[in-house]
C-alpha cells in the first residue's frame, strides 16, 4: 500500500521544513510513503529546500497556474508512482501533518473513498465571525449540492482513494475543494470527515486578495458545478421565477381592463410577453444543460478507462522498476 502526500507549493521556503518534518515516516497499513512537492512557480528556494529535507519527486510549473492546475498535476504524477492513496495538505504550514496517520484510517478500513478533515473553523483564531459565517454558508450550499452532510467543505486537508482519484476530473484552476465535493457527492462515493486543529496562522493567503474575490470566485466554482450535475436546479428555477413573474403582467392587465376603461396598458402585455420568454429560454437551457450533462457522463465514463489504463501500466512499470532494484545483481560466467 502506497501514500503520497502531495504540498502544493508556491515561495514556501520559510514554512516548507515545517510541512516537511512533521509528515509521519511510517504509518499501519501503509507500506510507503512518499512525499510530491509541486512547485506553482516558486521564485524563491523552494524546490532547493525541498531536496534538501530528501524530497526526491516533483512537479514543476515554470509560472503560477493556481491551487486547481497544482492539484490536478500532482494526482497525476502520484497515480504514475503507482499511489494507492494521496493525502494533500499545504506548504504554508496550516495542516496538522502529524495527523495523516488518522485521515487515512477510514480508507484503510474501507469505509470511505475521501476523507476531509474538518478545521472547526469556529475554533480557529484568525477567521473573523464574517469569514467564519462564509465557510459555514459554503458548506451547506455544497451539500446541498453534493447530498452531503461536511462540515467543513473549503477544507484542503484531503485523503483520496486511487479509485476515487479515476472518477474525479477537476475543471476550476482557482480551487479544487468544492468543485470535488460536487463532483464525488453526485458519483456516489463515500465521503468521510475528522475534526483537527490547525496550526497558527504563518502567512496571508495567496488564493484571493480579498474576501470578495474569494466569495466571488467560489460562488461561479459552485455555479459551474450546479450547472454541469444538476441544471435543473438552476435553469429550473429561473424558469419558474420568470414565468410567474411574466404572468402578473397579464394579470394586471386584465384587473385594469376590467376597472379602467379608458386606459391603454399595452406595456403590461409588453413586459409579460418578454418575461415569459426569459422563462422559455431558461426551460430550454434547462434541457440542453441536461443533454450536455448525459453526453458528460458517457465522455467521463471513457475518461475513467483511459486513465484506468494509463496508470495501470504506469503502476506496473514502478513496480518493475522498484523490484530491478532489490534483486541482487548475479554475474553467469560463460
Amino acid at each position: 500500500m502506497k501514500l503520497v502526500v502531495q504540498v502544493p507549493c508556491l515561495n514556501e521556503e520559510e514554512t516548507l521544513p515545517l510541512v516537511l518534518s512533521s509528515i509521519p515516516r511510517e504509518i499501519p497499513g501503509i507500506d510507503e510513503i512518499v512525499v510530491l512537492v509541486v512547485d506553482d512557480g516558486s521564485s524563491d528556494r523552494t524546490v532547493e529546500v525541498a531536496r534538501a529535507h530528501g524530497v526526491t519527486e516533483f512537479v514543476r510549473h515554470a509560472r503560477n497556474r493556481g491551487l486547481g492546475r497544482s492539484f490536478h498535476d500532482g494526482v497525476q504524477r502520484a497515480l504514475e508512482l503507482g499511489a494507492d492513496i494521496v493525502v494533500n495538505t499545504d506548504g504554508d504550514n496550516q495542516y496538522p501533518q502529524e495527523r495523516i496517520t488518522d485521515l487515512v484510517q477510514p480508507i484503510l478500513r474501507g469505509e470511505a473513498e475521501i476523507v476531509i478533515a474538518d478545521r472547526q473553523v469556529h475554533m480557529v483564531e484568525h477567521f473573523s465571525r464574517g469569514k467564519i459565517a462564509l465557510q459555514k454558508l459554503g458548506s451547506s450550499v455544497v451539500n446541498r449540492a453534493a447530498g452531503t452532510e461536511l462540515p467543513d467543505a473549503a477544507s484542503g486537508f484531503r485523503a483520496y482513494s486511487r479509485e476515487s482519484l479515476m472518477l474525479l476530473n477537476t475543471i476550476t484552476r482557482f480551487s479544487y475543494c468544492m468543485e470535488t465535493i460536487i463532483q464525488a457527492g453526485n458519483k456516489k462515493l463515500r465521503i468521510a470527515s475528522i475534526p483537527v486543529t490547525t496550526n497558527p496562522k504563518t502567512r496571508e493567503s495567496r488564493l484571493f486578495s480579498s474576501t470578495r474575490e474569494h466569495v466571488m470566485k467560489s460562488g461561479m466554482a459552485i455555479v459551474r458545478s450546479y450547472i454541469m450535475y444538476k441544471p435543473y436546479a438552476i435553469f429550473g428555477l429561473l424558469a419558474v421565477v420568470f414565468g410567474v413573474l411574466g404572468l402578473t403582467p397579464f394579470l394586471r392587465y386584465a384587473i385594469l381592463l376590467q376597472t379602467d376603461s379608458g386606459g391603454n396598458h399595452i406595456q403590461s402585455l409588453l413586459l409579460g410577453i418578454a418575461l415569459l420568454m426569459i422563462s422559455f429560454l431558461s426551460a430550454m437551457l434547462g434541457v440542453v444543460s441536461d443533454l450536455i450533462r448525459t453526453n458528460r457522463m458517457l465522455i467521463e465514463d471513457s475518461l475513467e478507462h483511459t486513465k484506468k489504463m494509463r496508470f495501470g501500466i504506469a503502476r506496473a512499470e514502478v513496480a518493475a522498476a522498484e523490484a530491478q532494484e532489490e534483486s541482487p545483481v548475479r554475474i553467469l560466467a560463460g
